[in-house]
C-alpha cells in the first residue's frame, strides 16, 4: 500500500492536541483563568474571558471553592437564625447546586443511567446524551444529595461544615484534568470536546491549589488524605467509563466530580 491509499484510509477520532503552553505565574493571567474557570463551572453573573476551559484547569478549585462558600455561607446564615441542623444542610446542597448551575449533577445523572443500559459502546453514548433521566439517574441524584446532606449533619460544627464544603468543592474539580490528561475523548463533539485539553503543568499546579485551600478549610492533614481519596474516587469512575465508553465525556467529568466530592465529604466525616 502506497503513501497515498493510506492517507485515504479512514482513522480514529483523534482530535488535534488541545493542551495549553505552560501557565504563567503573572498576576494577571492567573486573573484571567480564575474568572474563566468561574464561569464555566457557575452561574455567577460574572464576566468570562473568551477561551476554552481547559486553559483555566490550575483555577478549577478556585471555582470550586467559590462554590462551596456559597454553601458555607448559607449554612452559617441558617444556623444564625435557628434552623435545625438538618434544614441548613439541605439549603446549603441546594445552593451549591443552583450555584453551580446543576453541571455536575447532570453529568451523574446521565453517567448512571448509562451504567443501567444494557447495549453496546454507541447505545451508552446514546443514553448519555439523551436529555431524559431514567431510573438509575433519578437514584444517583437522590444518593448523591442524601449523602452529602448526611454528612454535613454528621460533622455538626458549623465551622467544620463550612471547611468540607469548601474543601470537598476544591478537590472534586481538581481531579477533571487528570481524567481529561489521561482518557482519550469519547467522541468527536461535545462539551468535553470545546473544553480542550490541560497541560501537566497546570493539572499539577491545579491539584497543589486545591490542596492549600483544602489545607486552610479543614487542616493539612485533612486536606491531605482527602486529596488522596479524592483522586482515587475520580480514577475509579475514569476506569469505569474506560471500559463502558472508551473514553470521556462532559458527563463522564461531572460525575467523576460529584463522586470524588462524596468521597471527600465522607472522608472528613470519618477524621472528625
Amino acid at each position: 500500500m502506497n503513501n497515498k491509499e493510506m492517507d485515504d484510509q479512514p482513522r480514529p477520532f483523534q482530535p488535534a492536541d488541545q493542551s495549553a503552553s505552560r501557565p504563567s505565574w503573572h498576576p494577571g493571567q492567573w486573573w484571567r483563568e480564575i474568572r474563566l474557570a468561574i464561569g464555566f463551572f457557575t452561574r455567577l453573573p460574572l464576566k468570562s474571558p473568551a477561551g476554552r476551559a481547559a486553559e483555566a484547569a490550575r483555577a478549577f478549585p478556585i471555582a470550586g471553592a467559590v462554590i462551596g462558600l456559597i454553601g458555607s455561607l448559607i449554612y452559617l446564615l441558617a444556623m444564625e437564625i435557628g434552623l435545625s441542623g438538618l434544614l441548613a444542610a439541605l439549603l446549603a446542597v441546594a445552593a451549591t447546586v443552583v450555584a453551580g448551575g446543576a453541571l455536575h449533577e447532570d453529568g451523574l445523572a446521565d453517567f448512571a443511567d448509562m451504567l443501567g443500559v444494557r447495549g453496546d459502546r454507541e447505545r451508552k453514548l446514546e443514553v448519555m446524551r439523551d436529555s431524559r433521566i431514567g431510573s438509575y439517574g433519578v437514584l444517583a441524584l437522590g444518593f448523591s444529595t442524601a449523602i452529602k446532606v448526611s454528612a454535613l449533619v454528621g460533622l455538626g460544627e458549623p465551622w467544620l461544615v463550612a471547611g468540607a464544603l469548601i474543601a470537598a468543592h476544591a478537590m472534586g474539580r481538581a481531579t477533571l484534568p487528570i481524567i481529561m490528561r489521561s482518557l482519550p475523548l469519547a467522541r468527536p463533539n461535545g462539551l468535553a470536546v470545546e473544553a480542550g485539553k490541560p497541560s501537566a503543568a497546570a493539572t499539577y499546579q491545579g491539584l497543589g491549589v486545591a490542596l492549600l485551600i483544602s489545607a486552610f478549610a479543614c487542616g493539612p492533614g485533612a486536606a491531605l488524605v482527602s486529596l488522596v481519596v479524592a483522586i482515587v474516587a475520580a480514577f475509579l469512575v475514569s476506569e469505569v467509563a474506560r471500559r463502558q465508553i472508551r473514553g470521556y465525556t462532559g458527563d463522564v467529568l461531572g460525575a467523576a466530580q460529584e463522586i470524588a466530592q462524596l468521597a471527600v465529604f465522607i472522608n472528613l466525616v470519618s477524621l472528625a
